[in-house]
């Protein structure tokens, strides 16, 4: 059933300005300039810590993000208050609105501004306890980051003013890196969204939870949330589910409801140590986002876990030591996060190969002497959305150049930062997921080894390695791609001007990135980055600084070879990709999915998002498709969606109130 999942979109022709008016930009620069302290202060200094130390999805990352999805649903709110009707903001502008939150925010959390703030200067910090890092610290570019003593202690311990000058060089340098990045990733999302929203029809469920949540009155089209009684049951049974949990962690004497359902302890011997605490997660956004995923798709993935599962008790069997297969980071069969890198690293070349025809019609009109206007209704004219992606590659990569690395590792970087955020794209976009811990500083050091590296070249990719590639990749990701494209599909359900919104994104992510900067050192230099609660050096974020700089100096001291173990099974996973993605092409019955193959690997059960959760999801939306078709499934929707959106705000609301108790709570 290839449309089973489509959107019902607003068949009229856009009005010239859609919901891109001038009280719904207005509206977004109050509410990206309000969000950039309650976020910092949210995400850094007073955080809502979870489990081992991690700080969680965060305000405005993860999926799905929290804050743009509370915003929307107050603004839809306060529409419906007499007092405010008359004002009340149309739909296309709640979510324009919720387009540029969406995309602007994230850089401005945990995950993105305060490591790129926060990396250089820490080298110089932790280098007075930790003498051996004296080794590296001179090959430091020098506008990487500020090295005086004054500008660093203040840095860390505060009650200091900023050094505003010694910043400016990073400042600049880093800025234009950040800016870029985006902009690439942009460009070559708007070069091949029309491919996968109008012709292959991608669901992307991340923007179908802001469309359904959202209704159009009769009255001058005004934007409300629904009426349907569904569409609240699910959210009261969600927001009072999560509450009730919350509040158990908080105040112990008030009893918990169950959120899982634990079927094993771990076992650390024998073959079903693979399975680590075994559990099903009954959280209600993590099994509605499952739902709305492709049934093809959500079974590809619980198929592919289950094989990896499967073969990791098979490598016990035969002598290798026994570990939870989340944990399984070994060069060894079978190797699931290395099949899932090949399978990553593949996706990429097999999105532009599917897309050449179309690419090919985007360069005759954009290299053609006469403008025909044909891509009038693209994000990005065709010419730009070229020249932004190689004006934006070429710098980047002249960056590293200034850096001390050499040309080719530069362009190499650069091609795996855009083309990996690519893959994640269209993973996001098909299924709502993403394979949840991925180190892609590892891709180039796995194929040369340390040993091939020069010394700059591995600062260089310790210090991006925060953020640029995060081991948690829906961080930057969120920031710099894959909310671009959902906003992308959602001014395209809607009828909003797709050309319009994308400059109000763009704008809204240079006042984030700008504000964020700003704001972010000047309550640093007066709190101190050890007053913060990811300071904690013991605690995610915080110790990823120390421990970048020993695998810098690691890396200097003790080179390694390369680990073409590693390599092989990069080309395991490319093959099984290629082989399921033609099957997949060739033949309608073939039941897997290749998307669902690189899922299956990553997922990481040690975060509660195993197979399971996807086994029912399958199920439940299998069940209801055979008996009651695409009608059956379509009256569903409205407690699917209002199970997310009743879990989101309560997530928002405790944001909120460890946000206000200072961290107490």
């Amino acid at each position: 059933m290839p449309h089973e999942e489509s959107f019902t979109t607003d068949p009229r022709a856009p009005d010239p300005r859609g919901g891109v008016t001038g009280r719904a930009v207005a509206i977004s620069v109050v509410i990206i300039l309000l969000s950039v302290p309650a976020i910092f202060y949210g995400e850094v200094v007073w955080p809502k810590l979870v489990a081992w130390g991690w700080l969680g999805a965060g305000w405005s990352s993860g999926t799905p993000a929290s804050w743009p999805l509370a915003v929307l649903f107050l603004l839809g709110a306060a529409g419906a208050l007499p007092v405010l009707r008359r004002f009340a903001l149309k739909r296309r502008e709640l979510l324009t609105v919720y387009a540029v939150v969406l995309v602007a925010t994230p850089v401005l959390g945990a995950g993105v501004l305060f490591f790129v703030l926060s990396s250089v200067v820490s080298y110089y910090y932790y280098a007075h306890a930790l003498t051996n890092w004296a080794v590296f610290l001179p090959l430091i570019p020098t506008w990487f980051g500020p090295s005086s003593q004054s500008a660093v202690e203040g840095y860390f311990v505060g009650r200091a003013a900023v050094p505003w000058g010694e910043w400016a060089p990073s400042l600049a340098a880093w800025s234009s890196f950040i800016i870029c990045l985006f902009t690439a990733r942009a460009c070559l999302l708007a070069l091949v969204q029309k491919q996968w929203i109008r012709r292959e029809r991608l669901t992307v469920p991340l923007a179908e939870i802001p469309l359904e949540m959202v209704e159009e009155s009769g009255r001058a089209g005004t934007g409300r949330l629904p009426r349907h009684a569904l569409f609240w049951l699910g959210l009261i049974i969600a927001g009072f589910l999560g509450f009730q949990s919350e509040l158990s962690i908080r105040l112990p004497s008030v009893p918990s409801l169950p959120m899982s359902v634990v079927i094993m302890q771990r076992q650390v011997v024998g073959p079903l140590s693979v399975l680590g605490h075994f559990e099903l997660p009954l959280r209600p956004w993590l099994l509605a986002l499952a739902y709305l995923m492709p049934t093809q798709l959500s079974f590809s993935v619980w198929f592919f876990w289950l094989a990896k599962t499967a073969m990791a008790m098979l490598a016990i069997v035969f002598g290798a030591s026994p570990y939870p297969v989340d944990e399984w980071w070994r060069h060894e069969f079978p190797a699931p996060f290395d099949q899932s890198t090949g399978a990553l690293l593949v996706l990429s070349v097999w999105l532009l190969w599917r897309a050449r025809s179309h690419l090919a019609r985007a360069v005759r009109i954009a290299f053609s002497w006469r403008p025909s206007g044909s891509d009038a209704d693209e994000p990005i004219s065709y010419r730009w959305a070229f020249a932004g992606l190689l004006v934006c590659s070429v710098w980047m990569a002249a960056f590293l150049v200034l850096a001390g690395c050499r040309p080719i590792f530069s362009l190499l970087y650069v091609a795996l930062l855009v083309g990996i955020a690519f893959s994640y794209t269209r993973i996001c976009a098909e299924t709502a997921f993403d394979p949840t811990i991925w180190f892609l500083h590892g891709v180039l050091p796995t194929v040369t080894g340390t040993r091939g590296l020069r010394p700059r070249e591995i600062i260089a990719l310790k210090t991006t390695g925060g953020w640029a590639h995060s081991p948690f990749p829906r961080q930057v990701i969120s920031a710099c791609s894959m909310n671009a494209l959902t906003s992308f599909k959602i001014g395209d359900a809607a009828g909003v001007p797709l050309r319009r919104l994308t400059r109000l994104l763009f704008l809204g992510f240079l006042i984030a990135l700008g504000a964020g900067m700003a704001y972010a050192l000047h309550a640093l230099y007066r709190i101190g980055f050890n007053s913060t609660l990811v300071g904690i050096t013991d605690l995610f974020p915080g110790w990823h600084f120390i421990m970048a700089g020993n695998e810098i100096f690691d890396s200097l001291t003790n080179p390694q070879d390369p680990e073409w173990y590693g390599v092989l099974w990069w080309g395991v996973g490319a093959l099984i990709f290629v082989f399921i993605a033609v099957m997949r092409l060739q033949f309608f019955w073939w039941p897997f999915h290749p998307v669902g193959y690189v899922l299956g690997l990553g997922l990481m059960a040690g975060e509660g998002i195993g197979g399971l959760p996807f086994v029912v999801a399958w199920l439940a939306k299998a069940l209801v498709l055979r008996y009651g078709g695409l009608r059956l499934y379509r009256r569903t929707l409205p407690i699917v969606i209002g199970l997310i959106v009743g879990d989101v705000l309560n997530r928002s609301l405790w944001d909120i109130v460890s946000l206000v108790t200072h961290g107490r709570w």
